[in-house]
């Protein structure tokens, strides 16, 4: 995995921040480790702390205030282990937690508090791989962690191609931070993965949350991305601070379009203890959405959910009220 920047006064240091904001990105990244790629490292260096780029990876004192509602597992990740590091909330899909490996720490992040060491898929890949050779109804396959590329290629081409194995897996699923993180990470021998596999087209879910994370490396290696014939689809979150207007909802889409990717969905924040301050109410992100429908054509406008615990699928919110009947528009 290519160099980090770990280490607060060294943070603090490279991005000429004040002395004064140390000790609070000390004690936030006490609580939850800070980790930045050295692409982004480079990048954000000298940006002001309310740059929406730099807000979501800079340690703050804002994640030490503890806000009701705000838990460890927001999203009822443990009550669904299938296997260690085999999660399976939906029905015909599981998610494999590859690794416990990212290359940046987005300081959002509703798997913070997740038990990585007791529960990476990489530590107990036979388990894994024996619970969907055992469950005939999973046909989709989704790697996630971490980040399944954090994995060396030599690691994740010997997982795929025992996936390939099994009768009845027929979708492979991918969702990744690299591409726009560290984007060199996007090489030959991936793309050869990804054209070469039996689950071609395989599906690559980019997190992206902000129009200017999309730098002109970053756009080469989403084009590269999209020549193996691999479908490219968006996920963001909404975060306050970062792109909780119109205009940068608007200018994150169309960007993502003119590479390829479509902008699939929009998620409300998981209530992970630490981010409470990235936090969008319902109405709000609501009116943000309708506003994105009347300004851009509809592919370009992401779906608007919220992952609810227990819930068998991602729960659609509503844009319009209920009809009278009770029916939704």
């Amino acid at each position: 995995m290519p160099p980090s920047l770990t280490d607060p006064a060294d943070l603090v240091r490279r991005w000429r921040l004040p002395e004064a904001a140390l000790p609070d990105v000390a004690e936030a990244s006490a609580r939850f480790p800070l980790k930045l790629s050295d692409h982004l490292a480079e990048r954000l260096a000298g940006l002001p702390p309310d740059d929406p780029r730099v807000r979501q990876f800079l340690p703050s004192a804002d994640e030490l205030v503890e806000r009701e509602g705000f838990v460890s597992d927001p999203v009822g990740d443990a009550k669904v282990q299938r296997a260690p590091g085999l999660l399976q909330k939906y029905r015909g899909r599981a998610l494999v937690i590859a690794t416990a490996a990212c290359p940046v720490h987005c300081r959002y992040c509703f798997r913070r508090e997740y038990p990585y060491a007791d529960a990476s898929a990489v530590n107990h890949w036979p388990e894994v791989l024996g619970a969907l050779r055992g469950d005939p109804e999973i046909h989709e396959v989704i790697l996630s962690g971490g980040d399944p590329l954090s994995l060396s290629n030599a690691v994740l081409s010997r997982m795929v191609r025992e996936l390939e194995a099994i009768p009845h897996l027929t979708r492979l699923r991918i969702h990744t931070r690299f591409p726009t993180t560290s984007p060199g990470r996007v090489d030959d021998e991936l793309a050869a993965l990804l054209a070469g596999t039996r689950f071609a087209p395989a599906v690559v879910v980019l997190h992206v949350n902000h129009a200017t994370e999309l730098d002109t490396e970053v756009s080469l290696a989403v084009r590269r991305l999209r020549a193996t014939g691999a479908v490219l689809l968006s996920q963001s979150v909404l975060l306050r601070g970062v792109n909780d207007s119109e205009d940068a909802l608007a200018a994150l889409s169309e960007a993502l379009g003119a590479l390829g990717v479509v902008p699939y969905y929009l998620h409300l924040l998981d209530r992970v203890r630490g981010a409470g301050h990235f936090e969008v109410p319902e109405p709000e992100a609501v009116a943000l959405v309708r506003a994105l429908a009347d300004r851009l054509p509809g592919y370009l406008v992401p779906k608007l959910v919220r992952e609810l615990s227990g819930e068998r699928a991602k729960t659609l919110v509503p844009l319009t009220a209920p009809s009278p009947s009770g029916a939704r528009e």
